[in-house]
């Protein structure tokens, strides 16, 4: 079975912070800023300092007939996972997704 590549990005909430949360994510910022914005596997997590918003990207494969849905779904779980690593919590998570491979099969046409 074939496997495709979707770049997705997540956007979503931060939960409401205490303090010592803020804090923490205030002190990283700098290492979470757009500039570090990548695509991958692991995915990254962006946000700015008013810590409200943030944006999560990766990479996630799936075979080309799973719907949107599942590749959404793995991608979100992987987002809230990454949050949580950062000790926060996540709400609101919306996704798109581009099909990596469609994209270089149209531009090899």
């Amino acid at each position: 079975m074939s496997s495709n590549t979707y770049k997705v990005i997540v956007r979503g909430k931060f939960a409401p912070l205490t303090d010592g949360q803020r804090a923490a994510l205030l002190a990283r910022a700098d290492d979470h800023d757009l500039f570090s914005a990548r695509f991958t596997s692991e995915g990254t997590v962006t946000y700015e300092r008013s810590l409200r918003t943030f944006t999560f990207r990766c990479l996630v494969s799936g075979a080309p007939d799973d719907g949107e849905a599942a590749i959404f779904g793995k991608a979100e779980r992987s987002a809230a996972a990454a949050v949580r690593e950062l000790g926060a919590g996540c709400t609101e998570l919306n996704s798109v997704s581009s099909d990596l491979d469609d994209m270089l099969r149209r531009r090899g046409r």
